[in-house]
Formats: structure tokens, sequence, C-alpha cells
């Protein structure tokens, strides 16, 4: 579903994806996704495994070129502009893989040079995001020890602390224990509240549902459904949660 101004018109968003397909050889991995996410808000990229959520991050970040269609952020394309898209963004993977030889902080001290924060802006945010996340008596710590959950609020960090305009996280919260995942849903709410725009891609249904402003359900590379939580169990018969709509409308696309 596409965010509709007071006049009735299609809004832009920050993010914006107008009719954005991708072609690996023969197979279609994204197929005519629409997509706009506003400032300020946390739009929740939904499906299972192979539905597209992946390749369409990494179109986002540049490190794809769409096939067809056109994709950006702040009006930039997000492959062409890439350098200039990626400094207004902060973005989580699923799986960040960091160099070994590597301590956290010594990483998080390269973030800082390249994105020209202040030795003790910097500081003031690991202290604050890292203490928030339970991160930071670990990051004198080679990264090569590091646990999965380590390594993903590590990369959070790394993704915030030039207080990025634009979220764009892959599965966020895998890896993470119930401790570390309240805590960085909480980071993930304050920033949309400052006017941060979140692209939120997972498929942990329960989660979207208690986080996101609006959500898009993706099957077989497509937007088969989109809209609030509220909107869309009312497009399922008797759905009480968005599980139960996620199933009424994927296994609809199975015989379309």
């Amino acid at each position: 579903m596409l965010t509709v101004n007071s006049a009735g018109e299609i809004a832009d968003g920050v993010i914006h994806l107008d009719s954005v397909t991708r072609l690996f050889g023969a197979f279609t991995a994204v197929n005519r996704l629409n997509l706009r996410v506003m400032p300020g808000e946390i739009v929740g990229l939904l499906g299972p495994n192979g539905a597209g959520k992946t390749t369409t991050v990494k179109m986002l970040m540049g490190m794809l070129r769409p096939t067809h269609g056109k994709i950006r952020v702040f009006g930039a394309d997000c492959f062409a502009d890439r350098v200039d898209v990626q400094r207004r963004v902060g973005y989580l993977p699923d799986d960040p893989a960091f160099q070994s030889h590597l301590r956290g902080i010594e990483l998080l001290e390269f973030v800082g040079r390249i994105r020209g924060i202040s030795t003790a802006t910097l500081m003031h945010k690991i202290e604050e995001l890292g203490g928030e996340l339970g991160l930071t008596r670990d990051l004198g710590e080679y990264t090569t020890n590091y646990s999965k959950g380590m390594k993903k609020k590590l990369a959070f960090l790394m993704a915030l602390v030039h207080d990025p305009e634009v979220l764009i996280m892959d599965e966020p919260t895998n890896g993470l224990d119930p401790v570390a995942t309240r805590a960085f849903l909480e980071i993930v709410k304050s920033r949309a509240a400052a006017g941060t725009a979140i692209l939120y891609s997972t498929h942990l249904l329960d989660q979207a549902e208690k986080l996101c402003d609006r959500c898009e359900i993706m099957h077989q590379g497509r937007n088969i459904a989109g809209g609030t939580v509220a909107e869309l169990k009312r497009m399922a018969a008797n759905a009480e949660s968005l599980e139960d709509v996620f199933f009424e409308v994927t296994g609809k696309s199975l015989t379309d």
C-alpha cells in the first residue's frame, strides 16, 4: 500500500521504490515492488525466506542494481549515488562480519573517523548506546571472540553513531537474547519518534505487529498486501493477529 498525502496524492517518501524488479538470470527475485517510508515511520518488510526481502535491502544499499524500476533515498539513486545515500543511512545487515584482528572499539573509532564524528561525541554515543545494549564492557575484545548477538549489537552501534536520517535493518534481532531485544526495540522506537525513517525487514510477525506503523507482506518477490496492522487484519476473515493475515494472504498467492 502506498502512502497518500492530504491532497490525495501518492507521497514520495524518504525511501521510494517504484515498480522495482530484480532478475538473476531467468529468476525473478523482486517483482514490481512499490514501497514508501516516510520520516518517523517504521515500516515492516515481512515475508518468508526467499521472499525477496534481503535482495530489496541490498538494492537500497547500492549493493545491487535494480533490473527495472526506480529505487531512491531522499531522491538520490541508490546505486548510482550510493556513496551519498550511505552517508545518510544506518545499515544493519542480517549477518554482520568484521575484521577478526580488530577490537569492537577500534571498529567504532574507524566509523567515527570516516563519518567525521569528534572523539568526544563518539565516546558519548558509545557509552550511551553501548550501555543500553549491554555491550560496553565487551568493546575491548577482538571481534573474532564475539557471539552472533554481540556482533549484531556492534553492527547496530556502528549504524547509529552518525545519527542517520534513515535506518535499514535486515532481520535485526536475530541472535539477540530477550533482554537485548527489548533494549534494541526501545532504541528503534526512540529513533522513529525523533523523525528517523526506518525499514525493518523481518520474518518475526509478532514483533512487527507490536513495532511497525505499517507492514508490507512480500511473497515470491511481490508485495501482496500492505497497510497498518488494523488495515491488514480487515483483509483476512476472522484474523486476530498479523500471523493470521500472513498465512491467509500468502496462501492465496500460491493459487494466483
